[in-house]
């Protein structure tokens, strides 16, 4: 073995890499937030968050991804600290299904079809469908697809460069005589980790000691600690994402540590203890990558096992370990860490979103209340929301435009878009409530009443809004199209009462009935509650363009105004809501 061919072993590391990067990016660009999603959903005990952590690394080809995931879901406080434990063992179950596809390269056989499963035979394929599907089509999401296959491609090239450089290994004295010294378990796990550790990826690193098997050279009593380094070594990933987040985050770093470590150390004293005893022959055989591929899985399995009833446990030494601090945790907003997997961070986003519909929601008809029976604590909360709703528009905003500049897939383009559009408007609800909680004041210290003719058109103008606003968060929340269409003929209702109204009230200025000053009160108000409903009817079109690919609202609007169906529904909604 020349200098060269460390260029080649180098080379092909960088091959490798690159082409498992470029796969598990695609792949969770394909995913989007549905993975984040599941992840929430699925996690109420730890033996379903053990089936979809390993799930979710097998589709995604990285449980380094899957376990920074988890230290900023746990850092945005989406996610409690017990939640993550299932998910991070079944990552380290799902991470083995790599080595599987790996051990395919030493596949011997002159049948065609054992031959077609070798990846080095298949996968030129994969690239030139992956290259054809990239350059030749439209669509994003295929074109995704053939960024996975390339990626495919370019790591089982890397596997190969990687095979051919050691091999000149075998025939070297040198090699074997440094080999001699991996026969101390300590030494194995020691280099296994710090391997991995550097280069920050066990599917690599495994994928190297799979391409060194091939040259004969490597025994099971050799593979096995290193194995077992491997997966200390993995924790690196999650060790450095914690830096800088909440004590919560930090522990989730810490029970991956803590199980890798605690697996290794427990699976070495059972190991090496039991071939005290029983002698194990195998151990002095030459492995091969299919023997990797098995002690790799036995070992993860084995330690999930093992540790898996002890969650708790985990977590409690966790806790025990990262203690937290006296300061008083303020609101929990999205963690930078998730853009490195921007689905799951797209749909936190739209969680949060949903969030602050809910509180504008909730600070207007507060709002409203006051207009009936005025209470100084409900002025607190009004006011509380609506700085909670400042802080939301302008953390959100930010967050969402940083996003927009990582690959996002055509969906979460669209969801992203619909998300920027709804914020401002969340926003506005919340100071036209402002607007209505000052007037109710201004009611209320200057001892003024509406006369009962204006009451009762003002109930009926508000029972509008109600619902307006109801069904525009319901469709909203739900990304519901058809339910956001029943918005507009309501908004159109509300602007054709408040018409109706300010003609009342003018009738009733000139016959003595009204006064000047409850008169200004009442256009205030009519304003708010139109302008709330316009910001409706903003939220509802941005939903349906999201979902008709960005359809432009003046178009759309003037469309659906000029349909007999509006027509239809916006006679029904007068109907429903008729002035006395």
């Amino acid at each position: 073995m020349d200098v060269f061919s460390l260029f080649t072993l180098c080379g092909g590391l960088a091959f490798f890499l690159y082409g498992m990067n470029t796969m598990s990016k695609s792949l969770e660009k394909m995913a989007g937030g549905k993975l984040e999603r599941l992840l929430k959903r699925m996690t109420s005990n730890p033996i379903k968050g053990l089936l979809l952590g390993a799930g979710i690394t097998i589709a995604i080809q990285s449980s380094s991804a899957v376990t920074v995931m988890m230290v900023g879901l746990v850092n945005s406080g989406v996610m409690e600290l017990g939640q993550t434990i299932g998910v991070i063992m079944g990552s380290n179950i799902g991470t083995t299904l790599t080595a599987w596809i790996l051990s395919l390269t030493g596949l011997e056989s002159e049948n065609f079809f054992l031959n077609l499963l070798k990846p080095e035979n298949f996968s030129p394929l994969f690239a030139l469908i992956g290259i054809m599907l990239i350059m030749g089509s439209k669509k994003q999401r295929r074109r995704d697809v053939g960024r996975i296959l390339i990626g495919f491609a370019i790591l089982m090239y890397g596997m190969e460069l990687m095979k051919d450089s050691v091999s000149p290994l075998a025939d070297m004295p040198e090699f074997a005589q440094i080999l001699t010294a991996f026969t101390n378990p300590l030494l194995g796990v020691l280099v296994g980790a710090v391997f991995t550790g550097v280069i920050q990826s066990s599917a690599a690193s495994v994928g190297i000691l799979q391409a060194l098997a091939l040259t004969g050279s490597i025994t099971y009593g050799m593979a096995i600690p290193i194995i077992m380094g491997q997966n200390i070594g993995t924790c690196v990933t999650a060790l450095i994402s914690s830096i800088g987040v909440s004590q919560g985050a930090k522990r989730v770093s810490v029970i991956h540590i803590f199980f890798n470590v605690i697996g290794t150390t427990v699976g070495l004293l059972l190991f090496y203890g039991g071939s005290i005893v029983f002698h194990f022959a195998f151990l002095a055989a030459p492995v091969d990558a299919v023997g990797i591929a098995l002690c790799h899985t036995i070992f993860n399995v084995g330690t999930t096992a093992l540790l898996l009833p002890f969650s708790r446990q985990l977590e409690r030494l966790a806790r025990g370990t990262v203690r937290e601090k006296e300061n008083p945790k303020e609101i929990a907003f999205l963690d930078p860490l998730l853009m490195r997997t921007p689905g799951a961070a797209v749909s936190e986003c739209v969680s949060l979103t949903n969030r602050m519909g809910i509180l504008a929601q909730t600070n207007l008809l507060q709002s409203l209340e006051q207009l009936t029976s005025y209470d100084p604590g409900r002025e607190e909360k009004i006011q509380e929301g609506e700085d909670k709703l400042d802080l939301f528009e302008d953390r959100l905003s930010s967050y969402l435009v940083q996003i927009s500049q990582h690959g996002l897939s055509m969906d979460d383009i669209h969801t992203v878009s619909r998300l920027l559009h709804a914020i401002g408007d969340f926003e506005r609800i919340g100071d036209h409530a402002l607007n209505i909680q000052e007037s109710a004041r201004e009611l209320q210290e200057k001892g003024l009443q509406f006369s009962d003719a204006a009451r009762k058109e003002l109930e009926v103008l508000i029972a509008a809004l109600r619902d307006t606003l109801s069904v525009t968060i319901s469709s909203f929340k739900a990304d519901d199209p058809v339910l956001a269409q029943a918005v507009e003929p309501l908004e159109e209702t509300i602007d054709q009462l408040s018409t109706e109204i300010r003609a009342r009230h003018i009738r009733r200025l000139q016959n003595g009935e009204c006064t000047i000053q409850l008169g200004f009160v009442l256009s205030d108000l009519l304003t708010n509650l139109e302008r709330v409903s316009d910001h409706c009817s903003n939220i509802a079109v941005s939903v349906i363009e999201e979902r008709s690919q960005g359809a432009e609202r003046h178009a759309y609007l003037h469309d659906m105004k000029a349909a007999n169906a509006f027509a239809a529904d916006f006679e029904r909604e007068l109907k429903k809501y008729k002035l006395p």
